[in-house]
């Protein structure tokens, strides 16, 4: 004696459901679109009371950047009035904005720092 695998309540392999009477179905899925947040860049105003040596140790602290490179920012909002810290999402720069505006204002000096829309 022999024993066959049943396939199902249809014999056909199918399992019954709601397909209709043709077999076939439809799947739709349901895809989200992730949007990618707003950027913001931290800009540095220069003026003429903030010792440059203040505004290094600001770069390095604040936005992770090695002596050089803090040095190279420190110059550039010197020469050009501002300059770049880094780019950021909207929560994390005003963050750095805040830290950098405190910490300022703790060693007494009116250092600037700000955020503006990438």
């Amino acid at each position: 004696m022999r024993l066959e695998p049943t396939m199902g309540p249809n014999d056909d392999g199918r399992s019954g459901g709601d397909e209709g009477d043709n077999g076939t179905s439809v799947v739709t899925r349901t895809r989200t679109q992730t949007k990618r947040p707003n950027l913001y860049r931290v800009l540095l105003l220069n003026d003429d009371y903030t010792p440059m040596e203040f505004v290094i140790e600001v770069v390095e602290r604040f936005f992770q950047k090695n002596r050089e490179e803090a040095t190279r920012i420190m110059l550039h909002v010197h020469h050009h009035g501002v300059g770049e810290c880094g780019i950021y999402t909207y929560e994390v720069a005003e963050t750095k904005v805040t830290q950098v505006m405190d910490f300022a204002r703790k060693h007494q000096h009116p250092l600037q720092c700000v955020m503006e829309k990438k």
